[in-house]
């Protein structure tokens, strides 16, 4: 199972991503949690420890390596597509809780500039992983559109956009549906996130086709609470996580 994981900034994507990464590895699925956001907290939500996350070399840093593999480099605007990677999951990822997490990297400084090049490393990595039947693949995407131009769901089985009861999020909903479409994504699932009651679920299911709809994670103080200690949702909200199982049923179900 291959599922990305998008949605516009402050949705709770990445709670929803980490919850998931953790159930799955609570059956046993051997877990790749690819965090794919230059803004990088997935391994927070994850649960992992601050030590262990200080000590993640993220693919961003990895300058003489991406130089080497994919051509990238000061002057040099050209950069090859093919990059040798089978070699990157396992040297710069960090297991903890049953899952390996990966990182792309952050954008430290304003006008860093793109993060294709590594972003082209991240597509190979996804690309050469081969899954057995119990091996899952979640990527964490950066909030808004940007990563549909640059190709990097390619491949995915899942992909699915977390939203919020409001105008914004929907528009956010139906630009990313059009682009997924265009790309060859044909199908496009939502979890609608920070839900308050019946009022917020009528005006969701009277903007999101039935079909899309994969369900509803309540508003949970439990969760705010979770971020504010540095926990994991999954350790800290029984409620939270057993409305992210009843998604996850329905992912499984239909893949």
């Amino acid at each position: 199972m291959k599922i990305a994981i998008t949605g516009k900034g402050g949705v709770g994507k990445t709670t929803f991503a980490a919850t998931l990464a953790r159930l799955y590895a609570e059956e046993g699925c051997t877990v790749l949690a690819a965090d794919v956001d230059p803004d990088a907290n997935l391994g927070l939500a994850l649960g992992f420890p601050e030590e262990v996350l200080d000590s993640i070399v993220p693919i961003s840093k990895m300058r003489k390596l991406i130089e080497e593999r994919t051509g990238a480099g000061p002057g040099n605007a050209m950069y090859t597509l093919n990059p040798k990677v089978d070699d990157i999951p396992d040297t710069y990822s960090k297991t903890y809780n049953g899952v390996k997490l990966l990182t792309l990297g952050t954008v430290e400084t304003g006008g860093g500039g793109c993060v294709c090049p590594e972003h082209v490393m991240l597509k190979r990595i996804l690309s050469y992983l081969s899954l057995r039947s119990k091996d899952v693949v979640i990527m964490d995407m950066e909030a808004g559109l940007e990563h549909l131009g640059r190709g990097t769901c390619e491949g995915m089985e899942q992909f699915v956009v977390v939203i919020e009861p409001g105008a914004r999020s929907i528009q956010t909903y139906k630009n990313v549906k059009r682009l997924a479409h265009d790309l060859g994504i044909q199908t496009v699932r939502v979890v609608a996130n920070k839900v308050r009651g019946t009022e917020d679920e009528e005006f969701i299911r009277s903007k999101i086709p039935a079909e899309d709809l994969l369900g509803f994670i309540h508003y949970n103080p439990e969760v705010i609470d979770a971020d504010r200690q540095g926990k994991s949702p999954y350790d800290v909200s029984k409620s939270a996580k057993e409305e992210i199982r009843k998604i996850k049923e329905i992912l499984d179900q239909s893949n």
